[in-house]
């Protein structure tokens, strides 16, 4: 008789995401337990109760999920779960914290997508910009593009100091090289995006970051991805569902294209769903983070 799938669901957060238990549901697991206020010292001792609970057939049908906030720590539960493992008995994990490994994978991939079919360009021809850029979906987001390649530089609405330590802590972790800077007025704003190739923005929901009158200041910009789907949107002209549309405030930046948030959202939702089915199919267990989700987003691409 074949075992029910489980997923386990740990996470450090009083509360585990509704939006991660539905996708782990509609991906085909039977069971989901939740975890919460999980701290990392308890991350080993849950997964080998994960693990020596089943035979390793069994094993096969068992699953461990990392949410949270925080990029830093759902990598290290990652890293402990793994540690854990004592095969045969091993299973598969997916971190996605915030589901900003999926949200940042599926926007640099839209962005990269059209900057090779408008432009002719890659990443790594680029300057890149990220608004939003210190919180969990920014940082994803600069850690893709820079190890993809990109100049690219986190930005704090608040301050600098906290770009700059972000940055750091980043590219010690995962040999990126992310800069820090600060823009707390229209004015650093435009100085910015004057010189930006691609923006992403991924602020806060129903936050209007980047204007039509800052957008006419960009000189070079080619592509812009906005993750907010809540109005007012984060970047002014670029419609939900844009993928590719005419940028029509980049009056200087002749050719610069937009890609909206219902469009990144599309491929999110596919790409979490996918690496969540992936863990029920896999003949070996998978340990997979933002370069798993990365890679995925370009194939769906």
């Amino acid at each position: 008789m074949e075992k029910r799938s489980i997923i386990h669901m740990l996470d450090p957060m009083p509360n585990n995401s509704p939006f991660d238990v539905n996708m782990a549901l509609d991906a085909g697991f039977d069971v989901l337990v939740p975890y919460s206020n999980v701290k990392l010292d308890r991350v080993y001792g849950l997964t080998q109760d994960a693990i020596f609970s089943r035979s390793p057939s069994g094993v096969r049908r068992t699953g461990i999920f990392i949410g949270g906030r925080d990029l830093g720590l759902a990598m290290d539960m990652l890293d402990t779960c793994k540690q854990a493992m004592v095969p045969p008995f091993e299973v598969s994990v997916l971190a996605d914290p915030s589901g900003a490994f999926t949200t940042a994978a599926a926007l640099v991939a839209c962005v990269e997508k059209e900057l090779k079919a408008k432009h002719g360009k890659e990443l790594k021809d680029c300057n890149a910009i990220v608004f939003g850029g210190t919180g969990p979906v920014g940082v994803a987001t600069g850690v893709i593009a820079s190890l993809a390649g990109a100049d690219t530089a986190l930005i704090d609405h608040l301050s600098i100091d906290t770009a700059l330590d972000i940055s750091k802590e980043y590219n010690r972790r995962f040999g990126c090289n992310l800069r820090g800077t600060c823009a707390s007025s229209e004015a650093d704003k435009a100085r910015l995006v004057a010189n930006a190739d691609i923006i992403f923005c991924t602020a806060k929901a129903g936050i209007q970051v980047l204007s039509a009158d800052v957008l006419n200041e960009a000189k070079r910009l080619k592509v812009a991805g906005d993750v907010n789907a809540v109005p007012p949107l984060g970047i002014e002209g670029i419609k939900l569902k844009d993928m590719g549309a005419p940028l029509v405030h980049a009056v200087n930046a002749p050719g610069a294209v937009g890609v909206g948030a219902l469009a990144v959202g599309d491929i999110k939702y596919q790409l979490q769903h996918e690496l969540l089915k992936s863990m029920l199919e896999t003949d070996k267990p998978l340990y997979l983070d933002f370069r798993d989700a990365f890679n995925k987003a370009r194939e769906l691409l």
